[in-house]
């Protein structure tokens, strides 16, 4: 990112940074997985109040960092909030384990249009609905095929954690939220 970019993008991770700022994680089609720093966003007349939540898709200006990969954010409208997933522990539950599932698989400033896709769908669907051991197994599947590492005959979710050494530990408890006990083991 050499210049100020626009983009359309979801807000996967925000952690405080100082006692006015956060840092913020995006992932959008263009650019992948970026770091974006929100100054002053966390002050209760601050231009982003309202509009920096998890799940929520955007369209973000980012200055491109000058050094490092924590971009500034500039501006932000929210262009769809997904309230819905906030609905149920198990629709959230889910969310986030797509969410840290994609975070695992992608490098960071990496054009990912195919994984970007994915996820906004996966979100839709949880933002509308509850989701259960199909939907999961769907969004694994998905991936494992939009990754290249799907093989006939075998579980897709093997085939992500074998090839990336691991699975989020969250998986477990997704399993056990969705009325499974049975989860394939990490390698």
């Amino acid at each position: 990112m050499s210049k100020p970019t626009k983009t359309a993008a979801t807000l996967i991770r925000k952690l405080p940074l100082t006692e006015t700022s956060l840092i913020l994680h995006w992932c959008s089609e263009e650019y992948g997985l970026v770091k974006s720093v929100a100054k002053g966003a966390r002050r209760p007349k601050s231009p982003f109040a309202g509009k920096l939540d998890l799940f929520y898709r955007c369209e973000i200006e980012l200055a491109p960092a000058r050094q490092g990969d924590l971009h500034i954010l500039r501006e932000v409208a929210v262009l769809d909030s997904r309230l819905g997933i906030r609905s149920t522990y198990r629709q959230t539950l889910v969310a986030s384990y797509f969410i840290k599932l994609l975070e695992m698989v992608t490098e960071p400033e990496t054009p990912v249009p195919d994984l970007a896709d994915l996820l906004d769908r996966a979100l839709d669907y949880l933002d509308r609905q509850s989701p259960d051991l199909r939907a999961m197994r769907h969004f694994e599947k998905q991936l494992a095929e939009c990754l290249g590492v799907a093989e006939q005959g075998r579980e897709p979710v093997r085939c992500i954690g074998d090839t990336f050494g691991a699975l989020p530990k969250q998986r477990e408890e997704v399993l056990k939220l969705l009325g499974t006990e049975a989860a394939p083991p990490s390698p």
